[in-house]
């Protein structure tokens, strides 16, 4: 994390870290961002570099330096005294093997796990572990919504237990279910019995009768009445077009009205 008291010395900040870090090949990622978080003073406008490797970090740095988007960056301005949101998000944020470790390293985020594998036991004919670790289960939709539900709900717990208490939650798609649980509106097993409910009826009503695409791009630019926005989620940051099957040959690209 970068931070400054204005956009431009956030950019020079940037690139003073960006330029340290290719003169010094030394320091890991990971201390990086260590010390970038817990040693320097936090200020009101900053910037945030998702990297796994120094080429990520370097790329997004790069980008915060000139003010550009990029996909690996966060960047915006902290207002005084803002308090914790929680954001839960909807199917697409999974991975093989997301949550085991955790699992077994939190006791908060097992109890709640363990919680979740017990009541999803009389709705489901599988293991909650077990899918976790399975490509092929996680590729079912009545699979994979009841399981990210119970690794956000958990991860929730997690957060409680280590002393963060939101002062508000958000969700998005079935993220709402899991938001409206934390919140205490409804209970973990109505949240369960619901997301059950409807992962099933997405899998085996809806599915195949229609297409849809994320798109980095400003809304304005789609407003040409070849496709509909069902939601704008956030500055176009980054994007995943995946292909519509049975698309009007005579469309080329998305926003062409011909």
């Amino acid at each position: 994390m970068v931070s400054a008291a204005s956009p431009a010395a956030l950019r020079a900040q940037a690139a003073r870290l960006r330029d340290w870090l290719e003169a010094d090949e030394s320091p890991a990622v990971a201390d990086v961002g260590y010390s970038t978080v817990t040693t320097r003073s936090t200020l009101e406008h900053r910037g945030v570099v998702v990297a796994d490797d120094r080429a990520e970090l370097a790329e997004g740095l790069s980008a915060l330096a000139a003010g550009l988007p990029a996909a690996n960056l966060v960047e915006g301005r902290a207002a005084a005294g803002s308090g914790v949101v929680w954001v839960f998000p909807g199917q697409g944020s999974q991975w093989v093997g997301m949550a085991l470790e955790l699992w077994d390293v939190s006791p908060a985020f097992a109890a709640r796990m363990s919680e979740c594998e017990r009541e999803l036991s009389g709705l489901v004919d599988w293991s909650l572990r077990e899918v976790l670790a399975d490509e092929a289960a996680l590729a079912r939709v009545d699979v994979l919504q009841p399981a990210l539900f119970a690794v956000m709900v958990s991860l929730a717990e997690a957060w409680r237990a280590a002393g963060v208490v939101p002062d508000a939650v958000v969700g998005h798609s079935q993220g709402e279910i899991a938001a409206a649980c934390a919140a205490g509106i409804i209970s973990l097993a109505d949240g369960l019995r619901l997301v059950v409910a409807r992962s099933r009826a997405i899998g085996a009503g809806l599915s195949g009768h229609g297409a849809m695409a994320s798109l980095a791009v400003p809304a304005e630019q789609l407003d040409t009445g070849a496709v509909s926005v069902a939601a704008v989620n956030g500055p176009p940051r980054r994007g995943d077009l995946r292909g519509r099957r049975r698309r009007p040959a005579r469309r080329g690209r998305l926003g062409d009205p011909r």
